[in-house]
Formats: structure tokens, C-alpha cells, sequence
């Protein structure tokens, strides 16, 4: 018989309050095509992206996190001193160790919270919001920060016509905590590792360190090219239209509900024809309020959920109370769905 004591955590978790934080600066189409031959038209029939957010020197992924973090323990009504753990989710953090969550936990004020990275592309904030469920009912702490965060402008290759126009900066957090009833529903996650190579860095580190001019991808003026994001488009496409509508449909299950009892529908912020074809596959309600942040801000990987979260709130699209269904996709391949209670 085991002499270990059971967990004393909460019967169930909720998202308590969500916080974002957009770069200052807003680069619209235009300034990509100074380097890619494309046109505007082209760029939003593909991919519905009007404008994003770029990062300054200053808007740190440690600067942009803590903002957004401030904004979110705000809404939550409680103290940096609280939390227990910050997780952080990005791939644009680059130093090998340590986490920059230790750092952000740190600087927020925490009283020494457990922080730790997760690296699960697009699929991260998922991925955290679920760790985050589990810390709160198994009792380890009674208020979890979960972060998306990245500044994916400094791993995009500026002439490739794929990419180029995708990617965008920001963070978004959101405080968990405990609630008396289930406001987080079950998490459909999973990975598919053999279509790893749809999405994935140019070129390795070790190598790019080495820096063999042979093997390595050169720009226009024939310099080496800093590793960046490259993706097999339609390969992401169908899989991402196919395979994740079936992934949602199976967290609406879990939750016990149906298409018809939502209220928002908050899928990452890849693509515009991406999100639209999961809302006809799904055979969405019209009542449902569907995210489309992507235009403004981009494709921000981790970021992209709770951003989208924070704006459909700002903006009264949605309320406190909504009953929303959020997914998560990306690199890996990799993904995550849930059912919340927004806060």
C-alpha cells in the first residue's frame, strides 16, 4: 500500500484572466514586397494577412511577455507573489539554457514560481494550458502563468515568397487557476512526427555554427542566410483543414457538447483560408463568433491563441462566460485542442 498522501489541489481549473502585447510597430504588406515578388493581392487571397507586428531591439521576448503577463494577472485580480509557475511557450528564444520563463518569473515579482520553456510550435499555448490544468488539480500551485511569445521576424527569410509575409511578434498570457466546476474541458493533443519535415528551421544550428559556405543557403548579396522558419504550404494546408477539423470535433466530444453550444471558436492564426475552411468543415453555427486575427497581427506561432482571446474580449466580440473552442497547429507536426470557459 502506498504511504504517499493524495493531492490536495482543485476540483477543477479555470482561465481566470488573459493579457496580450503587440509590437509598436505595424508592417503592412508593402514592406514585403520590397523583397519578395508578390503583390498585395497575392499575399491576402493566400493568406488573409493585411498588416503584423514587428519587434524592436527593445521589445525583448522577456519584455513582450512580461507586458502581456502584467496584463493578465491584472485581469485575474491577484499577485505576482501567487503564482506559482510560469510556463513559457515559444521557439524564438535563443538561448539554449536557461529558460527565459526564470527570468520573466523573476522580474514579475513571483515568490520563486517554478519556470520552465516548452517547445511545441504553434501548438505550445495548448500544450501550457494543459500543463497549467494539470499543476491546479494536482495541488502543486494554485495559480499557473501560461505565455505564448514570439519574435518570429528574426526567423523569417525576408526572400522567400512561401514565407515571408507570414510570420508577426507578440505575446499573450493567460492566469489558471482553481475553480468549483469544469471550465477547462479535456485536451485532445497528439503529434505526428513523420510530416516533422513540412515545417522546419532551414538550417541546424551546429551547422550554421560551422558555417561551410557550400552548404549553406546564401541571400541575394551572397551572404550566408541566418537559419529561418520554411514550410511545404499545401502539405500544411491539407493537413491543417483535413486532420485538425477532425482533432476539434474530437475536443467537442470530450467536452460533451456540440457545435451548437459555442460561442467562439479561437483556432491558431496560420492562415485565413485555413480558418475559414475549419469553420465550413465543422459546420459551424453563425451564431458562433469566429477569431480572424491573423489579418492585423500574422501568423505569431504560440502567441497567436491567447492574442486572439485578449482581442475577441477588448472588443466585445466575446464575453465573460463564453463557451469557447481553441485549437492549436504547427511544427512538428504538432497539435492541441480544448474546450474553455473564457475569463
Amino acid at each position: 500500500m502506498s504511504k504517499i498522501k493524495p493531492s490536495k489541489g482543485a476540483p477543477y481549473a479555470r482561465i481566470m484572466g488573459v493579457g496580450g502585447y503587440r509590437p509598436t510597430r505595424i508592417v503592412p504588406n508593402e514592406v514585403i514586397l520590397e523583397t519578395i515578388d508578390s503583390s498585395d493581392e497575392w499575399i491576402r487571397s493566400r493568406s488573409g494577412i493585411a498588416t503584423r507586428h514587428w519587434a524592436s531591439d527593445e521589445e525583448t521576448v522577456a519584455a513582450m511577455s512580461i507586458e502581456a503577463s502584467g496584463k493578465a494577472i491584472a485581469d485575474a485580480g491577484i499577485t505576482a507573489e501567487q503564482i506559482g509557475a510560469v510556463v513559457v511557450s515559444t521557439v524564438s528564444h535563443f538561448s539554449q539554457t536557461p529558460a527565459i520563463a526564470t527570468e520573466i518569473a523573476d522580474r514579475l515579482g513571483t515568490a520563486k514560481a517554478a519556470a520552465f520553456d516548452i517547445s511545441a510550435g504553434c501548438a505550445g499555448f495548448g500544450y501550457g494550458l494543459t500543463l497549467a490544468k494539470g499543476m491546479i488539480v494536482e495541488g502543486s500551485a494554485q495559480y499557473v502563468l501560461v505565455i505564448g511569445v514570439e519574435r518570429l521576424s528574426d526567423l523569417t527569410d525576408l526572400e522567400d515568397r512561401a514565407t515571408a509575409f507570414l510570420f508577426g511578434d507578440g505575446a499573450g498570457a493567460v492566469v489558471v487557476g482553481p475553480a468549483e466546476e469544469p471550465e477547462i474541458g479535456p485536451t485532445v493533443w497528439g503529434s505526428e512526427g513523420d510530416k516533422a519535415g513540412t515545417i522546419k528551421q532551414t538550417v541546424t544550428w551546429d551547422r550554421f555554427h560551422n558555417g561551410d559556405v557550400s552548404q549553406l543557403p546564401l541571400d541575394s548579396k551572397g551572404e550566408i542566410k541566418f537559419p529561418a522558419i520554411t514550410q511545404e504550404g499545401q502539405a500544411v494546408f491539407r493537413w491543417a483543414v483535413f486532420e485538425m477539423a477532425k482533432v476539434a470535433q474530437q475536443a467537442l466530444d470530450a467536452a460533451g457538447i456540440t457545435s451548437a453550444d459555442l460561442d467562439v471558436f479561437i483556432p491558431h492564426q496560420a492562415n485565413m483560408r485555413i480558418i475559414d475552411s475549419m469553420v465550413k468543415t465543422l459546420k459551424l453555427p453563425e451564431h458562433v463568433t469566429v477569431a480572424r486575427d491573423v489579418e492585423t497581427t500574422g501568423n505569431t506561432s504560440a502567441a497567436s491563441i491567447p492574442l486572439a482571446m485578449e482581442r475577441l474580449l477588448a472588443t466585445g466580440q466575446a464575453k465573460s462566460g463564453d463557451t469557447a473552442l481553441v485549437i492549436g497547429f504547427g511544427a512538428g507536426l504538432v497539435y492541441a485542442a480544448t474546450v474553455v470557459t473564457l475569463p
